[in-house]
């Protein structure tokens, strides 16, 4: 069985890995890669669990961040600049505060190194409910999330993952529901406790996001010490989606720079 993770690369220059947020896949973040494939070279991973990617026996922030890992190490890639938006935010800062060596320059996208609250149960019943359902077509799928979920923009995104069945017709979810479903307060966690991780590091907020509270500042300063926190204004989660052309040239700007950030206002 191959278990390398399945990746859709780009573009030419310093390696740069983007990886997505839970019940995702790389491809929701090829617009990111295509406003930076003129000046990196870009690699759209599938986490384990999500895409094409393979399914693993436990998930959490550190198995996701060893299969990162060793897909860098399969594509003999010593060390690469790491881009994660949501949980693969969450992932990005693993690896970089376990395998310090592996990252370059850091970008997390909307998160911060904290535990965050359960609060996905909503959208694990509609996935499991379109599972349940074996539904025929796609406009089926989003009426049963619709009925759960008041969001259309989350809709849209989950039904990003749908696929129908090579052995049938009906549709079915291309991550693992039933794994991710059991290991969720696992990726809920704060990134494993280490050293501070050295290198330059940008986190990207939403202005219309909570996920990075004031209150969370003390600690992205104390785990990421050589960062800087900038607001993406008029965005909410997705705000690489809300504000495309603020997010990649906030991105660029930092990466290609010979210098990172200090903590400061």
């Amino acid at each position: 069985m191959n278990n390398v993770l399945y990746t859709r690369t780009s573009g030419q220059g310093a390696d740069l890995i983007l990886l997505h947020g839970l019940f995702g896949q790389g491809t929701n973040l090829r617009s990111v890669a295509r406003a930076l494939e003129a000046d990196f070279r870009v690699h759209c991973l599938d986490l384990p669990d999500h895409g094409r990617s393979p399914w693993l026996t436990e998930a959490s922030l550190a198995t996701y961040a060893a299969a990162v890992r060793d897909w860098m190490e399969h594509h003999e890639l010593p060390a690469a600049h790491i881009l994660g938006h949501s949980m693969g935010g969450k992932v990005a800062m693993e690896l970089a505060l376990t395998e310090a060596g592996r990252v370059r320059k850091l970008v997390v996208a909307d998160m911060a190194p904290v535990t965050y609250a359960e609060k996905h149960q909503a959208i694990l019943d509609a996935l499991q409910l379109v599972a349940n359902q074996v539904c025929q077509t796609r406009t089926e799928a989003e009426a049963l999330l619709g009925e759960v979920i008041d969001d259309p923009g989350v809709v849209s995104y989950l039904l990003m993952s749908l696929e129908r069945g090579v052995t049938s017709e009906a549709y079915k979810w291309r991550f693992n529901l039933a794994g991710l479903a059991s290991a969720y307060g696992r990726l809920c966690k704060a990134p494993t406790e280490s050293e501070p991780f050295q290198g330059y590091t940008l986190f990207l907020k939403g202005s219309e996001s909570a996920y990075i509270q004031a209150s969370h500042e003390r600690e992205i300063q104390r785990r990421f010490p050589c960062s800087q926190l900038v607001t993406v204004n008029r965005a909410g989660h997705w705000l690489h989606i809300d504000q495309p052309e603020q997010f990649s040239g906030a991105v660029r700007a930092f990466l290609l720079s010979d210098a990172g950030y200090t903590w400061g206002p």
